[in-house]
Order: structure tokens, then C-alpha cells, then sequence
């Protein structure tokens, strides 16, 4: 289960940005490591609760995460992007804590004989990873595991309408069917990511990533591409030279007129905008495009000749 930032910080959603960091400074000082001695249960329980503060102390990512819900804003944002321009050592220091000579260790009589953090050694790969101010030293990285990939099939309408996946991956010999969440949007090119899905690791880092890569089924009626989709209409030869109201099908099954201007052309596209396929990041929808096709007769009865006869004599 996706985690809830806002339960994990004890606020509303309708919280503001001095709540949260109000909320986040509490929680610091209850679990920050230096205070907690290597428990690590509750170096897990900062690690969130900073996770937490860095997505909703910074208002672009705490929209797209408002937008989405916790399941899809965390198959979106790595773990790389939620805290990038997230500098945990300075934050700590503002809040008195970490990272410097007589910071949160020292106030508890926990500072080192070199006057820094007991927790300052890099002891800890999580404030390592997070970087900026906690000492010099490094622990040896754990190498994580292979990322893996999984195209799965996905018809038109889930492109359009989203859906859940039941997919098996094995890790490390062990087969576990999993759910997921695919977003609207999800088109040929596009892949959403499960962290800690992908190989496991061979010296007990981390597992890698898993990412689920669209392969489109193709449809009868509709040609994807992109987010756009294209639908061919076959119309008579007068239609295309007087005109004429057309009703069209769109892709999210809703049924439209369109009207077809005097003097079209074969293979002449008509746009119709926000009908295609939605963009992953919720940015409108791509296009529907009616390409449209004039029918020739192959063969003419007795009257439709000597009609076209008499428009020939008029230069048409």
C-alpha cells in the first residue's frame, strides 16, 4: 500500500506550509537517529517522515502528489526526484539538529570526542543518500539489484481510461503476482516504475526497479499514435464534393457530428481536438484525427453515366 504523507506527518490536507514544517520538526526530534541508537525501525520511521516533508514542503511536488494520490505520484517520482533540491543536512541544522559542531547530538549529550553528531560518521546509507552535512565517512555502498522491464498489453479504452494489472514477478526464486496500477495515458514509449520490484540484490542492497512498458493492442477501427488517434471515414463522391454532416465515433465512445465542407479531398484530415488519448501528467488529452477516404464507384449504372456526361460538358 502506498504511503499517505499526510498521515504520516499527523496533518490535514488542508494543512499549511508552516503546519507542515511544524509537524515535521516534531517528529525529527522524536526520530532522528541520534536520538533513536541505531533502532531500525525507527531510522525507517525518519526516513519517512523526511520523505514525507519533501514532498509536501515543496508546493510543485505536493500538487502533482494532491493530483494524483500516493499510488501514482510514487510510480511517477523516483526516489531521485522526490528529493531533489531537498537538502536534508541544511534543514536539520535550521531546525538545531544534525549535521554540525553542538547540533541535535550534543544537546543530548551524544556529540563525539570530535564535537560532531554521534550519528554524523555516515553509519547510516539513508544520510548518505541524502547527502550534505553529516561527516566525512562512508560506509561500503551496497550494489542494488538489476532494474527489469514488463511490457504489458493494453487495448484503447485502458490507454484512455486507466486500469488495474495483475502481473507475476519472480524475485529471488520466489513467484509473487502483484497489482498494478496503470495510469490513463500509459501510450507506447511510456513506462510507469515499481520501486524494489526489479533483481535482487547480490550483496543486500536494495532490490531494483521494475518498470511496466505499454505495448498497445491494435484496434480495428482507431490507428494510435502518440496520444493522438486516427479513425478513417469512408464517404461517397458527392458527399465529398457537396458536403456533408457525418456522425463520428470517438475513441472514449461518445458519438459526435461532423460536418464535412464542400470540395474535400481524399486522405483530407479532420481534427478534433481532446478526443485522443490522455497525457500521463495530466496535461489535456491528445487529438482524434478523421482522415477521410472517397469512395469511387467501380462501375456506373446507365443514368449515373449520362449524369456525369452532362457534368462533363460543364467543365467539372
Amino acid at each position: 500500500m502506498a504511503d499517505d504523507y499526510y498521515k504520516i506527518l499527523g496533518i490535514e490536507k488542508s494543512a499549511s506550509a508552516a503546519e507542515i514544517k511544524k509537524a515535521y520538526r516534531k517528529l525529527a526530534m522524536k526520530y532522528h537517529p541520534d536520538k533513536t541508537k541505531g533502532d531500525k525501525a525507527l531510522e525507517d520511521r525518519f526516513k519517512k517522515i523526511s520523505e514525507a516533508y519533501a514532498v509536501l514542503s515543496d508546493p510543485e511536488k505536493r500538487k502533482q502528489y494532491d493530483t494524483y494520490g500516493s499510488a501514482d505520484f510514487q510510480q511517477r517520482y523516483s526516489q531521485e526526484d522526490i528529493f531533489r533540491n531537498f537538502d536534508l543536512g541544511d534543514i536539520l541544522k535550521e531546525f538545531g539538529f544534525g549535521g554540525g559542531r553542538g547540533g541535535f547530538s550534543a544537546s543530548f549529550g551524544q556529540a563525539d570526542p570530535r564535537g560532531r553528531s554521534g550519528f554524523s560518521s555516515g553509519g547510516n546509507p539513508f544520510f548518505q543518500n541524502m547527502g550534505g552535512g553529516f561527516g566525512q565517512q562512508r560506509a561500503q555502498p551496497r550494489t542494488p539489484g538489476n532494474d527489469l522491464e514488463y511490457e504489458i498489453p493494453l487495448t484503447l479504452e485502458e490507454m484512455i481510461n486507466g486500469t488495474k494489472k495483475t502481473i507475476t514477478i519472480n524475485q529471488g526464486g520466489t513467484a509473487d503476482a502483484i497489482e498494478v496500477t496503470i495510469p490513463k495515458g500509459l501510450t507506447k514509449g511510456k513506462k510507469i516504475r515499481l520501486p524494489g520490484k526489479g533483481e535482487v540484490s547480490p550483496n543486500g542492497g536494495p532490490a531494483g526497479n521494475l518498470y511496466i512498458k505499454s505495448n498497445p493492442v491494435p484496434s480495428n477501427d482507431y490507428t494510435i499514435e502518440g496520444n493522438d488517434v486516427f479513425l478513417n471515414k469512408t464517404v461517397t463522391l458527392t458527399q465529398a464534393l457537396l458536403g456533408d454532416k457525418l456522425e463520428v465515433k470517438t475513441p472514449s465512445g461518445k458519438t459526435m457530428n461532423l460536418t464535412l465542407p464542400a470540395g474535400t479531398s481524399h486522405k483530407a484530415k479532420m481534427r478534433l481536438p481532446n478526443h485522443g488519448i490522455p497525457h500521463m501528467k495530466g496535461n489535456g488529452c491528445g487529438d482524434l484525427f478523421v482522415v477521410i477516404n472517397i469512395e469511387m464507384p467501380k462501375k456506373l449504372t446507365d443514368k449515373q453515366k449520362k449524369l456525369i456526361q452532362e457534368l462533363k460538358t460543364t467543365g467539372l
